[in-house]
């Protein structure tokens, strides 16, 4: 008997999964995201306070000559940032993702969880005591600050009565994020460094050198590779813990290997974007809403979703108002605050 019942608690479970899941979907989103990604790319790399043809850009790729301005431009400033972009979209959707499907938690993100604002407060600190410090050292501490941040929130959230709910969650993680930024202006102010954490807190992609993303791409290109390695456990995960255990998934140790990826990619990310929130909320609803609950695709879908969304809002970051540029956290925020009250107010009626 009881072997029946487990049978059907797992045969329920995966029906759950299977119904709700869109495979042809998420394989147009791959094909036509890609297609459209290359496509940004090349549109951002041409479109600037100097506007270059898509000749020139194909040209400078494939034959660059350092002679030509038009190429230097493209080689040293352009396509650096539009892939440090690319990389830092994934990073921040993926780990939105991963942080949704493990707590399930709808608002949960890394911007909103304290990790940027624990980020941010390390690299203050790293600023005002460490000037001059190498960018492999700035990740490291923005690993930490990260950390630092997500391990407060949590346990701040835990303290009150009623458990760790997704509303507790939030509201632990934006008190946590106004003491981290109000400590880190105050270092800001004391120690003179106002512009250099003011540009960081702007958010943006301007200034990512290839020597940069050279440090970032492992470690999110591993993080990343972990994170479709560990989908499948995901999506068990976020049908609730009696069912992955169920289903034989060891929750511990996927909460564990989650957290650590999540970890790495918010603190990659963080290190050379600036306090840039929301893509990591956004991207995966849309993607969830469209392939469903499979994070087999999600996951992936939200790579590349996330990616076409940094790199268009830098583009529009940099065409609202030649040549000054917006800051790429403030185009984002126009498109994720209404999004964010949507789900808080869904969130609200629904306790």
């Amino acid at each position: 008997m009881a072997r029946t019942a487990d049978y059907l608690y797992k045969q329920e479970a995966k029906g759950r999964a299977k119904l709700r899941t869109r495979p042809w979907a998420a394989v147009v989103i791959l094909i036509g995201g890609l297609a459209a990604l290359v496509f940004g790319i090349a549109l951002s790399v041409s479109f600037g306070a100097a506007d270059i043809k898509f000749s020139f850009v194909w040209d400078a790729v494939f034959h660059y000559n350092p002679d030509l301005v038009q190429h230097q431009i493209i080689m040293e400033l352009r396509l650096p940032r539009v892939l440090g972009g690319a990389m830092i979209g994934a990073s921040f959707a993926v780990a939105g993702a991963i942080m949704q499907g493990m707590t399930r938690n709808p608002l949960a993100d890394s911007g909103l969880l304290g990790l940027n604002a624990g980020s941010g407060f390390m690299l203050a600190v790293c600023f005002a005591f460490f000037p001059g410090l190498p960018f492999m050292y700035l990740i490291l501490f923005s690993f930490l600050g990260a950390g630092i941040g997500a391990g407060l929130v949590y346990g701040i959230g835990s303290m009150s009565r009623g458990g760790l709910s997704p509303v507790r969650l939030v509201l632990a993680g934006a008190a946590l994020s106004a003491l981290m930024s109000a400590l880190s202006e105050g270092i800001a102010l004391y120690f003179r460094i106002g512009q250099d954490l003011a540009f960081w807190y702007a958010g943006g992609v301007a200034g990512t050198k290839w020597d940069q993303l050279e440090i970032m791409f492992p470690w999110i290109a591993a993080a990343l590779a972990g994170a479709v390695i560990l989908s499948r456990s995901i999506t068990m995960l976020s049908l609730g813990e009696d069912i992955s255990r169920g289903l034989g998934q060891r929750t511990v140790l996927v909460k564990l290997a989650g957290t650590i990826i999540v970890w790495i990619l918010a603190g990659a990310a963080v290190s050379v974007v600036g306090a840039v929130g929301f893509v990591g909320l956004l991207i995966p609803h849309i993607t969830r809403y469209l392939v469903g609950v499979d994070y087999r695709w999600i996951i992936p879908c939200s790579a590349v979703l996330g990616s076409l969304l940094v790199i268009m809002a830098d583009l529009a970051a940099r065409m609202v108002n030649p040549p000054y540029e917006t800051p790429l956290g403030a185009v984002i925020a126009l498109l994720g605050v209404p999004f964010f009250l949507y789900l808080a107010r869904k969130e609200r009626r629904e306790l």
